[in-house]
Parts: C-alpha cells; structure tokens; sequence
C-alpha cells in the first residue's frame, strides 16, 4: 500500500479582540474575549474550515495595560467544554500551567474533556514565567526556570500515568450480575517522586479515544526536551527566517529517538500572524505575512514542503472578519492544490494529526 500523501495542519490561535492588540477597534470586530456568541461561532468556523485545532491561551496573571484579551478571559478548560458541545470535529486546545495546578486535577478535567469531546481534547502544557502569578498563589516569585521544566515532566508523567490507571473496557454494566466495575482492570499509579506523590487511581474511566493530547511550546533546551518526550504538537515561533526554521523543526523531530519515539509522532505547527489586508499588524514576536490569498498559500507551501513545518498556527488581527476571509479565500486555495483536507476523515484530533490511537501503557512513573 502506498505510504498516505503528507497534509498539512492549520490552527487557530483564539483571542476574542483580534491578535492585534488594537484589532477590536477594526469596523466590524469583536469587542470582548469573554462573549460566548463570539467565541462559539469563531469555533463555528474554524470547523467551517475544516482545521485541526482551536486553540485557547491563558495566564495566571491580570495587568490592566496588557493586550484587551489578556485582561479579561474565559477559564480554558471550561470553555473547550462548552465548545464541545456546538462543534463536532475541530480539535479543541486548552492552556493549563503545571506551576499552580495539581496533576490529579489536570488529569481529571481533561479526561473529563476528552469524553466529553469525543477524543477531541490536547492541554498545552506551560509553566508559568511571571512572577506577579506567583502572588495570586501564596508566594512571593517563581521557581527558577529549569526547575520548572523538571517539575513539569514529573508532573506531566503523572497525568499521563494516572490516564493510563484504567484499562480499556473495565465498566462492565451488568445488569443480570450486578457487576458494573472490573476491578482487575482499574490500578493505582503509587507514584512517588521528587515533586508529587499520588496514589490513584483516577476516577474516571479511560476514554474510548484514548490520551488527550499534548501540546508544547518551549523554546529553551528544557523546553525542547519536554516536547521531544511528551508533546504530540508543538508550537514554534518564527521570524520568517527559513535556515533557523529548519534547524529548529529538524533538531526537534531527532531529539524524539531517544525517548524511543518515532519522528512523525510528534507535529510541528508554526505560529504565524495572518493578516490578510492589515500589513500595519502589530506581530507581537510572530511571522507577519500578507497579500493575496494565492500568496499565503504559496508561502504556506513553501515552508510545508521543504519540511520547515507540519503546518500553520493562524493568527487573525481580528475576529470574525480576518478570521473568516482566510477560511474563504486561503483554506480553498490550498484545497485546491491538495495541500489540506477538503472534509474530516474522522472525528478526534488524533484522526486529524494521523497519529496512532494511544495504547495503555501502565508502568509506575
């Protein structure tokens, strides 16, 4: 059988004002990131266009001078829920940071999220970087930077593990015995660790559609390494500048196979700045590219078939209007020349990514 022809992935990258930081004063914009009509229909539409991936950012941390989005915001995992509901494919991306959070929790509510959602559930894994969010937890600053990472691979192997404390199929309803649980295929994790210590099991059952999905987006050596042995996407901002871009995708895809993981199991989506009309866009650090829609799909190209990226991290200057025109004009244009999806193959996100299904693989962490 012929190898399946390599596609490319699109996301979106939601802020309900637009990316540009001014780009809820564009006529015809959306004026708040916390309107649920806003962001349900941005969602809407991102299914519309056939994309991998809505994607939700957060912070733990409130400045009153911050970017409009950034100063009042949706808690993401409530959200991605609610949005599971009003769409049926798009993959949906939540934000969760494992300096303030607890790995019981994170595992319970995206296990949650990924029934909830039919297998349609990634947590992007962050550690937090602002001091000012260590206020809001009872503490004066953060931990150093590499001892985060150390803390989020523990932590993020314990999510993992405590996924894997159900078996497939251990709910046997029973009606006729009385028998609705196989203990024998519920197990605790009995993790102890230099960070956590967590017993389990979880208390909820393995989905059908296996792991969530994990996203990451560090760019320093420890950041890397998280990807390279835990994430399924990563995010990688870029300038534009192709030979650092190859490097980059290239040095992450091998840092893979030593954690006994095959280069293809892991997507590499560039985070861009997509501005259709406004070159004036503010880039806040990310790729600016513009003009027609022929254009975009020309550079798209260009980067996905040299291997600079699996695909493209949208970025509109504002909502719905920047959003809308590149899921009309740039997303038929790639179609067009078979570059990306015409219609879903499936229904969850690893379907989308053509990743494997995630199989148990229940070891003490």
């Amino acid at each position: 059988m012929a190898p399946l022809k390599r596609q490319m992935h699109l996301g979106v990258f939601w802020l309900g004002t637009g990316n540009h930081t001014a780009g809820w004063r564009y006529e015809g914009a959306a004026t708040s990131n916390n309107s649920w009509p806003v962001v349900a229909a941005g969602a809407q539409t991102a299914e519309r266009g056939k994309l991998d991936l809505f994607f939700v950012s957060d912070s733990l941390v409130m400045d009153p001078g911050d970017h409009p989005s950034f100063v009042s915001r949706f808690e993401p995992t409530t959200l991605i829920g609610a949005l599971s509901a009003v769409t049926r494919h798009v993959g949906l991306g939540a934000t969760v940071s494992t300096s303030f959070s607890e790995p019981f929790n994170v595992a319970r509510a995206f296990g949650t999220l990924q029934h909830l959602s039919g297998g349609r559930a990634a947590w992007n894994v962050v550690t937090s970087s602002h001091n000012a969010a260590a206020r809001n937890f009872g503490r004066e600053r953060l931990d150093e930077h590499d001892l985060r990472y150390e803390i989020a691979n523990e932590f993020v192997d314990v999510v993992k593990g405590l996924w894997d404390t159900w078996d497939e199929g251990a709910i046997v309803p029973d009606k006729a015995t009385g028998t609705f649980l196989d203990k024998s295929k519920v197990h605790p994790l009995d993790h102890k660790g230099r960070f956590y210590s967590v017993k389990g099991p979880l208390n909820i059952d393995r989905c059908a559609h296996g792991h969530p999905l994990i996203i990451q987006a560090g760019g320093s050596p420890p950041g890397q390494e998280l990807s390279a042995r835990t994430a399924d996407i990563v995010f990688s901002v870029v300038n534009g500048d192709k030979p650092s871009a190859k490097a980059a995708y290239d040095s992450l895809k091998q840092r893979t196979i030593k954690y006994g993981r095959a280069p293809d199991d892991i997507a590499i989506e560039k985070m861009s700045l997509r501005d259709l009309y406004n070159v004036t866009a503010a880039a806040r650090g990310h790729w600016v590219i513009y003009g027609t829609p022929p254009r975009i799909a020309d550079i798209f190209e260009e980067w996905f078939t040299a291997e600079l990226a699996d695909g493209f991290i949208i970025m509109p200057a504002y909502f719905p209007g920047a959003f809308e025109a590149f899921v009309e004009l740039v997303v038929p244009e790639l179609q067009r020349r078979d570059l990306f999806r015409k219609n879903y193959s499936g229904s969850t996100l690893r379907d989308h990514l053509g990743l494997p299904p995630s199989p148990s693989k229940r070891i003490a962490v």
